[in-house]
């Protein structure tokens, strides 16, 4: 596969959060009783018609933005003629000529590819001004200590990914196939909900860098709180357009769209198997149908849904039901100053304020929650460093083997600022304190009530440590010589054997000191 590269485009849909639908006054609550959200208007009855959601309108244009595009001051809506069941008008009231925003983009971080030529975008002046970041890695477990270092990746490059256009349109609604005896149903109340599509330039080059992008790209949607990004109940959604060509090759490969992803690890995944049965193909002198293919989670692979080969136009026309109008110039400027701090710039200033790594930084505001907990901490006065590893290996750590969001952890950020002061200021070990917060997950409880429930306060009665230390080292003679000889990590067989004795009490640098002492003279 070494002498193709992939090119790949994604089109998000991102479902606005607003309390009504686009055009007209029914609730967007999901999970509601089927085609109980539905009025003549997002059914599409005779005589009814859309009144466009100017709430809609202004969370499209934050977006837009905040991608750094160019927010079009006319504001035109067209009708996208074709017919499926989901759609009760035969049509989709969207925007085909005139999108809200276009020509923006969003910086994912990548790994350097020497063998590759550079594309358009990459380079340091790429960074300059985007609110996006990506390449956040899954915190790994600490060390010891108490939430240890997390392991950091190779040296990362800016990539500019362009974004092509982000334009509103009205949702269609779902047809329910599973567990429906003679046919299928189909359930209105989506219908009408507003949507917001943004459709990425083909300039990601690989599974990794899609997922990246995608990222980066929920990250900034959380900041600007325009939507709630579930994907489980489809309220952001990505197909994802793949083609494979000979390297050093400037013409595009014949194009297939993929959909039915609903997770960027689907996307992820889709993607990565849609390159290698593109690759396998070409290779064996078979021609790539344009189509679009679905993705089957259970099979990881796509399998074909419908042909692309001769798809007649939608027929766009102008909304006559919507007159275009325009957007001042001071609406927009006024949306702009209403911006909150995005991912990067909360990145540089995380760096800056409490002395994190560019990693660190880069994990922590990946998620707005999880930038929102480690601030909560860091009001607590407690150590940044410390806080950050915490939260990132032991917190999450045990949060992900119990299938618990951040949302519904019972530690919250004071409780966990407590749980690392008594490690500050010596009252508790890190190895204590890892077995003092499955209990605070598990109860609720404080980890000081905890701790002084079971005892665990941590010994640095130093007379006591030392009559400890002086049978450690007489029952274990050899090892003794051997850090008397100079094997200095020796001596971490001697700590254990002391944290042993002191059932994991004791204070470890204490009992270093002391037996470094003790074995010194």
């Amino acid at each position: 596969m070494s002498e193709y590269e992939p090119v790949i485009g994604l089109e998000v849909h991102v479902q606005l959060k607003t309390q009504s639908k686009i055009f007209c006054g029914c609730s967007t609550e999901f999970g509601a009783e089927p085609n109980s959200n539905t009025c003549p208007v997002c059914l599409g009855l005779p005589g009814s018609l859309p009144v466009l959601n100017q709430r809609a309108l202004e969370l499209a244009i934050k977006v837009g933005l905040a991608l750094e595009c160019t927010v079009s001051n006319r504001i035109k809506f067209d009708r996208k003629n074709y017919f499926y069941p989901d759609l009760p008008k035969a049509y989709q009231i969207s925007q085909y000529d005139m999108p809200v925003a276009s020509k923006g983009h969003l910086v994912i971080e990548v790994p350097p590819h020497p063998s590759l030529p550079p594309q358009r975008g990459e380079g340091k002046s790429a960074i300059k001004g985007n609110a996006g970041i990506s390449h956040v890695s899954s915190p790994l477990a600490g060390e010891d200590q108490g939430g240890g270092e997390v392991p950091k990746g190779n040296q990362l490059i800016p990539k500019k990914i362009e974004i092509t256009r982000a334009h509103l349109e009205e949702d269609a609604g779902k047809l329910l196939h599973e567990g429906v005896r003679d046919g299928s149903w189909v359930d209105y109340n989506r219908a009408g909900v507003p949507l917001l599509e943004i459709v990425s330039e083909p300039d990601l080059r690989s599974p990794d860098e899609a997922f990246q992008y995608l990222t980066g790209l929920k990250s900034i949607l959380q900041y600007l709180d325009v939507s709630d990004c579930n994907m489980e109940q489809g309220s952001l959604r990505c197909d994802a357009n793949i083609s494979v060509r000979e390297k050093g090759d400037s013409k595009f490969g014949i194009k297939v769209e993929v959909k039915n992803m609903n997770s960027f690890r689907a996307v992820q995944k889709a993607v990565a198997y849609e390159i290698k049965r593109q690759v396998e193909a070409t290779q064996a002198g078979e021609r790539i149908a344009q189509e679009t293919r679905l993705w089957n989670e259970s099979k990881s692979q796509t399998f074909s849904m419908r042909s692309k080969e001769h798809a007649h136009d939608y027929r766009y026309f102008p909304e006559p039901d919507l007159v275009p109008f325009t957007v001042s110039s001071k609406q927009i400027e006024q949306i702009k100053k209403s911006l909150p701090e995005l991912p990067q710039a909360r990145i540089q200033r995380f760096k800056k304020q409490f002395e994190l790594s560019g990693y660190d930084a880069y994990v922590l505001v990946s998620d707005k929650p999880l930038g929102d907990y480690f601030e909560a901490c860091m009001n607590e006065r407690i150590s940044a460093k410390l806080s950050s590893n915490w939260i990132q290996s032991e917190l999450l750590g045990e949060l992900n083997a119990r299938k618990l969001s951040l949302r519904e952890s019972k530690v919250g950020p004071k409780d966990l600022a407590g749980l690392i002061r008594l490690i500050e200021n010596n009252t508790i070990s890190g190895k204590i304190a890892k077995e003092v917060l499955p209990e605070m997950l598990e109860t609720g409880k404080s980890a000081e009530t905890i701790v002084k429930e079971k005892g665990l306060v941590q010994v640095t009665d130093t007379k006591l440590l030392e009559e400890i230390a002086d049978r450690v080292i007489q029952a274990n003679p050899k090892t003794a010589d051997e850090v008397r000889a100079g094997k200095a990590q020796a001596i971490g067989f001697l700590v254990g054997q002391v944290m042993k004795e002191t059932k994991g009490k004791a204070n470890p640098k204490l009992i270093n000191d002391i037996l470094s002492k003790k074995l010194s003279n």
